[in-house]
């Protein structure tokens, strides 16, 4: 059964659309069409929060509101979900604690920021563990651009309202968001133009195998940007989000299985616990808006030299599965990445799954990401490390690097390199940090020369080395002391 308009629900009334283009983002839907201005445009890349909604969908028996960036979403994203923007939070008057708190604590100057700003402490307000302390406020507000007031305010307000447990109840049916009653196809359009979300892998094969041609969009946190930067047609779109299975996340006595659906934020507690580092990563994947939206399959697929989850679960020895028509094939992540934006992926077939390797009791993996700014901010390099030890001598590494190469790279000659060396003698591991030249030719580019990263890839390998010679961290980290997080379980 195929249905022909997307649905979704706003102030607790259903709204059916059957007329779209594929390539319309939810905020031109709001301002163009609907004439609803109190989203903001701002950016229009998703790094500054103006345009900042929520989408609740029923996860756990309840529904459960995530921030997203309306610049970068597609419309036929919000179908199933319940929309809230700015305008819905007020009820009869009464503003909602966030709103009270923004205006009690001068959180607000020009404005034209703050319905971001309050959309994100909203989805805190509904979601986040009490008490809400000010590390997870200033989470939130990560992805959320203020250049008047200054953010003490603003944090001051959200210490205020979370203090108060969710008063917003929803105004959507939840049985209505339910994904039981959501098991039909979606396809608004025609051969020509269409916006479709299969529901099952089966559906979705078929439709990619007669459409090769067509976009595949996770999350459209790269792919909204074709949209509103590069300003591509995107006539043809197949969404992801409702393929039943795809979004699953299991664990096994030796592995991690990641649907390529499976959010940044879901997959973030999964992640973290194979290691604090990984864990690490996750949390500076873009912002909250960007993790609830971004996936797992999207991060990797889009093949990206800069991809921060290639290079660490390259590191851990990950494998993908994929898909053409009825026939699947399994082959090891590093292997999938071919040329700059090139991989191993024939026209129709998609990306499933990942399998993540679990850390063994002799392994040790360390992962750095380094930025020009701490949060939301593309790597200049990041580079993951995995090694298996004997005694105090590496038998074996695993090392990756992403922005080092035009794809996420292993560094062959390194790992060999670095076979058999004591950690006890740190004058041995010369010959691996001198490999790393032959491994890795970076290019120059607005984020870092090609020197420096030759100079932070050596000090990278140095510092995971001497961390795993040493088993802490307080001397080679400003943040994020593992010594602390390991003995805080």
């Amino acid at each position: 059964m195929t249905r022909n308009a997307i649905r979704f629900w706003r102030h607790g009334r259903p709204v059916e659309i059957s007329d779209f283009h594929p390539r319309t983002t939810l905020l031109d839907y709001l301002r163009l069409n609907q004439r609803h201005f109190g989203t903001k445009e701002g950016c229009g890349e998703g790094d500054c929060g103006a345009c900042t909604v929520a989408l609740g969908r029923v996860r756990d028996g309840r529904v459960r509101y995530e921030p997203v960036n309306a610049c970068i979403l597609l419309l036929g994203q919000v179908d199933g979900a319940e929309l809230v923007t700015v305008e819905d939070l007020a009820a009869g008057g009464t503003l909602h604690p966030v709103q009270a708190a923004m205006a009690a604590h001068h959180g607000s100057q020009c404005g034209f920021c703050t319905p971001g700003i309050v959309m994100s402490l909203f989805a805190l307000h509904q979601e986040g563990e009490r008490p809400v302390n000010r590390d997870a406020i200033n989470d939130a507000l990560a992805g959320n651009l203020c250049r008047c007031t200054g953010y003490r305010p603003i944090v001051d307000a959200a210490v205020a309202a979370c203090a108060e447990p969710p008063v917003f109840d929803g105004l959507a049916e939840p049985r209505s968001l339910s994904p039981d009653s959501q098991r039909e196809d979606l396809f608004v359009g025609n051969s020509t133009a269409f916006f479709a979300a299969p529901a099952s892998e089966d559906s979705l094969a078929d439709l990619f195998a007669a459409h090769p041609d067509a976009t595949l969009v996770g999350g459209a946190t790269d792919v909204g940007l074709w949209v509103t930067k590069s300003l591509s047609s995107l006539d043809k779109v197949i969404w992801l989000g409702r393929v039943a299975g795809l979004k699953d996340i299991a664990t096994t006595p030796d592995t991690l299985v990641l649907g390529a659906m499976a959010s940044h934020a879901d997959a973030f507690a999964s992640l973290a616990a194979i290691d604090p580092d990984l864990g690490e990563i996750v949390r500076r994947f873009g912002s909250a808006q960007v993790r609830a939206s971004g996936t797992v399959g999207g991060n990797i697929a889009n093949g990206s030299p800069i991809g921060d989850l290639a290079p660490a679960l390259m590191a851990l020895g990950a494998t993908i599965n994929l898909r053409l028509g009825k026939t699947t094939r399994s082959l090891p992540l590093y292997a999938f990445f071919i040329a700059y934006r090139q991989q191993d992926r024939a026209p129709g077939e998609y990306l499933r799954r990942l399998t993540v390797p679990l850390l063994r009791a002799d392994q040790v993996f360390r992962a750095y990401k380094v930025t020009k700014r701490f949060d939301e901010d593309i790597s200049a390099a990041l580079g993951a490390f995995t090694f298996t030890l004997d005694g105090r001598r590496i038998a074996q590494a695993r090392i990756a690097f992403g922005g080092m190469a035009g794809i996420p790279k292993r560094a062959t000659e390194t790992e060999a390199a670095l076979a058999g060396v004591s950690l006890d003698e740190p004058a041995a591991w010369g010959d691996a940090m001198a490999a790393l030249a032959r491994d890795y030719q970076p290019l120059d580019d607005h984020r870092a020369s090609a020197a420096y990263r030759r100079t932070v890839a050596r000090n990278l390998l140095f510092k995971a080395l001497s961390e795993t010679a040493s088993g802490e961290t307080r001397a080679t980290r400003i943040v994020g002391h593992r010594d602390h997080l390991q003995a805080a379980e």
